[in-house]
């Protein structure tokens, strides 16, 4: 049986850090109010004028190609996961495909919110396992600051912007990914949303004066909601496939706050040295946050490590994802 296994990891985020203690000269807040709450000391923000998501996974695309040393004609096709597209329209991937000069890749974007890396792995596994495409880019493209209030002491101190891209492969070893599982409830729309700027509330001088064009979050219906649907999803996954928590090598929950992880873990008994966090100097990067911090931690990864990575966002929608890693460290 052909698998689709990650040959391929790059990241990217820009160099401009915001810090807890900048942030609090700008909003209400402190570095110890930040820190003990969602666990985030700093994040990087993209401030160069007229860039966006693209730029972001763009950059991200060239280091992969570069680093696997794979011809850019090769790749058949392009996913970009992001909640924070360059336009309306026309598809980032779009955009991301031409910067990157894939001449003869097909692109298109995938919204699934924070879920985004895990839902487009999935889709990026079925043209792998239909024989539709030999070489497939997952990019994750977050420029969360074009959407992040900073004037909301709540939600300001989350999110970062970043990007990270995986090639994706067939292979008949045992290795890639294994199995997953999705879930939508769209009863979760009230909770978690951009209230305007969408086809329902078109822009307009009302909804900019009301600050709408914004991240909208009630935070203990989404923290209530994350836990429990991380936590079952991931169970779920791991029972099927006759896991637990100590036959994994390493749990990967999307870096959505530092509470949210360890009730998750703690709950699904997965030991702290299993578990990749990375959010303290990243943020919320939505989509991109767990191949940040796959790429972030590779060097501690090893070809058959068997990997669960959980994420929940947006719509509400949320999963769990069962990957065996496939490749070993650099020397």
């Amino acid at each position: 049986m052909v698998n689709a296994k990650i040959s391929g990891i790059a990241s990217y985020v820009p160099d401009d850090i915001l810090d807890n203690e900048m942030l609090s000269r700008m909003v209400d807040t402190s570095d110890e109010w930040i820190t003990t709450r969602v666990g985030v000391k700093e994040r990087r923000i993209l401030h160069a004028e007229g860039k966006g998501s693209g730029y972001l996974g763009t950059k991200a695309v060239e280091k992969l190609l570069s680093e696997t040393g794979t011809d850019p004609a090769d790749i058949d096709l392009l996913i970009c996961a992001t909640s924070n597209p360059d336009y309306r329209f026309p598809s980032t991937a779009s955009v991301i495909a031409h910067d990157s000069k894939l001449p003869r890749a097909y692109a298109y974007d995938i919204q699934a919110a924070c879920a985004g890396f895990i839902v487009t792995m999935q889709a990026a596994r079925a043209y792998i396992q239909a024989g539709l495409a030999k070489k497939v880019i997952v990019v994750c493209a977050e420029k969360m600051s074009s959407m992040t209030d900073y004037q909301d002491r709540a939600t300001c101190p989350l999110f970062g912007d970043a990007a990270a891209a995986v090639l994706i492969e067939p292979t008949e070893e045992n290795v890639g990914v294994i199995d997953g599982e999705f879930h939508v409830d769209g009863e979760g729309l009230s909770h978690l949303l951009m209230k305007a700027g969408g086809s329902v509330k078109p822009a307009s001088h009302e909804t900019v004066d009301a600050r709408e064009h914004y991240i909208y979050q009630e935070g203990r219906a989404v923290y209530k909601h994350a836990v429990s649907n991380m936590l079952s999803s991931s169970l779920s996954v791991m029972e099927r496939n006759g896991l637990n928590a100590d036959t994994i090598d390493f749990f990967v929950p999307h870096q959505a706050n530092l509470r949210i992880i360890e009730a998750v873990a703690q709950r699904a008994g997965i030991p702290d040295e299993k578990v990749l966090v990375n959010i303290e100097h990243y943020g919320n990067t939505s989509a991109a946050s767990i191949p940040l911090c796959l790429d972030e931690f590779k060097n501690r990864l090893h070809k058959g490590d068997k990997i669960m990575m959980t994420a929940f966002g947006a719509g509400f929608t949320w999963g769990a994802m069962y990957l065996i890693w496939a490749i070993d460290p650099k020397e």
